[in-house]
Parts: C-alpha cells; sequence; structure tokens
C-alpha cells in the first residue's frame, strides 16, 4: 500500500452508505484524495448525495442515478419520481450514475432484463440530452450495457469495475470510454486481466466503498483504500505509483470536469 500521498480521484463511492462519514472524508483527503464522486442509487441515496456535496463543496462531486437492484421495491411512480430529482438537479451533478444492467439471477428475478433496460435507456436518453458522462453498473450485462450507451447520444462513459469479457474492453477501450479499477484486483483474476488490457489512459480508479473486499481476510472499504486501487494498477502495468496517479487523476477530472 502507498505511503506517499498522490493527487487522487475516488470515481465512485457510496458515500451516503458509510458509517461517520465525515471521519472517511478526513482520511481519504489524509491519502491524499482532492475529489470524491459520489453516485446515487435511489431517490433517498440521491438527496443524501445532493447533502454531502453540499456540506462538502469542491471536494465532493455529485453523480445522481438508479442502480438496477433497486428495482425490485420501486413502483412506475417511485422511479418516475427519481427520474425527475436527477432532471431537476441535472445542473449540479458531474454525471449521471450509478446506472446500468445487472443480470445477477437475484437481481432478474426482482427486475426482468426488460424492465431494467427501459430505465437504463430513459436514464441514458436524459444524460445524453443533458451531455452528462455516465457511471455504469454492468454486472453480467457487459455487451447490453456497453451496446446501450454506444447507442445513446452518451459520449463519455465509465464502466465501473469492469469484469467482462475482453471483446467487449475492446470495444469500450475502442470509443474512448473508461473502466475504473477497485481493490478487488489485489485478488479477483477478471478484474486484474481487465485492468491489464486497459490503457492507462482508458483507466480510473475507485473504492466502490463501502463494499466488502477480500478472500481470506473481508473488510469494508472506505475512499481512503483508494490507494489500493493505485497499488494494484502500478503493479499490474509495472509503472510508478506516482505516473498512474497523474494519469487517472487527469482522466477522472477530464471525464467529470472536475477542477481540484
Amino acid at each position: 500500500m502507498s505511503t506517499i500521498a498522490h493527487n487522487l480521484v475516488d470515481s465512485h463511492a457510496h458515500l451516503d452508505e458509510i458509517e461517520d462519514v465525515e471521519r472517511a472524508i478526513q482520511e481519504a483527503k489524509e491519502v491524499g484524495v482532492v475529489a470524491l464522486i459520489a453516485v446515487g442509487q435511489d431517490y433517498e441515496s440521491n438527496l443524501r448525495v445532493l447533502e454531502l456535496s453540499e456540506k462538502h463543496k469542491a471536494f465532493v462531486f455529485p453523480a445522481l442515478g438508479l442502480h438496477p437492484g433497486s428495482l425490485e421495491s420501486m413502483s412506475a411512480a417511485e422511479i418516475d419520481r427519481t427520474m425527475r430529482l436527477v432532471e431537476e438537479n441535472i445542473e449540479r451533478t458531474v454525471a449521471i450514475g450509478e446506472i446500468g444492467l445487472d443480470y445477477h439471477k437475484r437481481v432478474r428475478a426482482a427486475a426482468d432484463k426488460e424492465r431494467q433496460k427501459e430505465v437504463f435507456k430513459a436514464l441514458l436518453e436524459l444524460a445524453g440530452r443533458y451531455d452528462k458522462p455516465v457511471s455504469v453498473h454492468s454486472r453480467y450485462s457487459w455487451k447490453d450495457c456497453f451496446d446501450l450507451v454506444k447507442e445513446s447520444a452518451v459520449e463519455r462513459a465509465v464502466f465501473h469495475w469492469y469484469t467482462g469479457f475482453s471483446s467487449v474492453l475492446r470495444e469500450i477501450i475502442a470509443e474512448g470510454y473508461f473502466i475504473s479499477a477497485t481493490p478487488a484486483g489485489e485478488y479477483h483474476d477478471e478484474h486484474r486481466r481487465a485492468i491489464r488490457e486497459t490503457p492507462l489512459e482508458n483507466l480510473l480508479l475507485e473504492t466502490d466503498s463501502p463494499v466488502r473486499y477480500g478472500r481470506e481476510t473481508r473488510y469494508e472499504s472506505r475512499p481512503a483504500d483508494i490507494v489500493r486501487s493505485l497499488g494494484v494498477v502500478a503493479q499490474l502495468k509495472g509503472l510508478e505509483e506516482t505516473v498512474v496517479a497523474e494519469q487517472t487523476t487527469r482522466n477522472a477530472t477530464g471525464l467529470f470536469g472536475l477542477t481540484v
């Protein structure tokens, strides 16, 4: 793990789910994080993301979205209300996310592919209309997610925590989209392969905190664990951490239009 503070961007974190979020933000600053993209996944989490971004201006940047895993308990009216919230606050956001598709059998049992696609298309249309980048969840749905993003008017996208096929990854890269590296790269073979195969110019760093990582030893992640993502990319690519930090931060600030 890095002991030297670099300027880093955590491009995907669920700040609204983190216990003692104020301490977590301070810890992130201490390891060199200069910006943090807080993603929403339903109506309530979007409100919390907006609240945190107001409290921590120029450090926490909001991305509002509707996660496919949130659809199970939502009525059509609740989906519409969430979509309206996203659009009403579009000028305050740096991206629309977390959005996408999830073909895990448990998620599909709650929200079938067609319902997921309908919502995803509507959010992509919104992003295209307002020229916003998207942060895409694509578990087991890599090709469908890529195709829908490419068919939309969206020009900028990051496929977060990518673990999918190399064939789809090559298409993602060819379109100039990004993938993001997480601490799972320390042990997850598919994610490690994706990081290796992606040019540094197409990589971001993220934590997806407070998700739990690890195999033998499990831990709940926090934004400060971005240094693990940095170390993973540097190790897999045989590069100095400074080089990785500078390029991934440049990628993130360009994608999200940040001034840090």
